[in-house]
């Protein structure tokens, strides 16, 4: 190799190095050399199962770039949405991947690493659409929610709005899981859905528009994971690895495959107050 060529190969490597080292990966993930993440895997298409029985989804493609960037193996633990946040508490896990829309509540609990951002949007079945104009067209609705979710919160915002209005409340309808929503949607149990907005795009595409988004966003939020309240080291970590992968092109790369690139942050956060989400 001519000294040219192998000056040109130590720079490469040493760049490559550099780039590792500026992640501070954890002790425990150090130790384990494993990276591991509580996910629902229910929730597409962040989430979900594929026709192979294999977890997928853009959260899914994205972890398993996180551990690659560390050199780590990928632990992914499923555990149902709403007991992540007790897992974090419990020492379970340390990250908890399930794009947490950031709220005041939730912060009281955890601390979060944003990576994506989004809002609330109402579902419907195509011949609905047009009654469902704005947020005071869903004065009086029935409208399903999965609980604990930011829709959840959603609608009991925009519900207080109604009555403010002299309109009546939101029937909110809670199910346990989104698929549960739609499902009261077709058959008649529920007028709409509310959901993430990327997560609601997706669904139209997939379902070739068996449901269609109505007009209007609302409470447009960072999302991002969650790790244990204080747990500094953790946050840092992936905020250093999200980082990367927005500058090497990976998150980029997982996002346009999942239609997911109106949702995507130049910068990742690390938020533990309310006074942060807004900034």
């Amino acid at each position: 190799m001519k000294a040219t060529h192998l000056g040109i190969f130590v720079a490469l490597a040493l760049a490559q190095n550099a780039i590792g080292a500026e992640i501070p990966v954890t002790e425990s993930v150090k130790s384990s050399g494993t990276l591991t993440i509580a996910n629902g895997l229910d929730y597409a298409p962040f989430e979900f199962v594929d026709a192979n029985g294999q977890p997928a989804g853009l959260d899914v493609d994205l972890a398993h770039e996180a551990a690659k960037l560390i050199t780590a193996k990928l632990d992914l633990q499923r555990i149902p949405f709403a007991s992540q946040i007790p897992s974090l508490a419990a020492g379970r896990v340390k990250v908890a991947w399930a794009t947490f829309t950031v709220k005041e509540d939730r912060l009281k609990q955890v601390d979060f690493v944003t990576f994506l951002q989004s809002g609330t949007v109402a579902m419907v079945l195509p011949d609905k659409k047009d009654s469902i104009s704005d947020a005071k067209s869903l004065c009086g609705k029935r409208v399903a929610v999965q609980t604990g979710s930011a829709a959840d919160f959603t609608a009991d915002k925009l519900s207080e709005d109604c009555a403010k209005s002299n309109l009546p409340k939101i029937d909110k309808v809670i199910y346990p899981e989104q698929k549960d929503t739609i499902q009261a949607v077709l058959t008649g149990r529920a007028d709409a859905r509310f959901d993430d907005s990327t997560a609601a795009g997706y669904y139209e595409q997939t379902s070739k528009g068996k449901l269609v988004v109505a007009p209007g966003v609302y409470d447009v939020l960072p999302l991002g994971v969650a790790v244990q309240k204080g747990d500094k080291a953790s946050a840092e970590m992936m905020q250093a690895i999200f980082q990367e992968l927005i500058a090497n092109g990976k998150y980029k790369t997982v996002l346009d495959k999942y239609g997911m690139s109106l949702a995507a942050v130049k910068k990742s956060r690390i938020i533990t107050s309310v006074d942060q989400i807004a900034e």
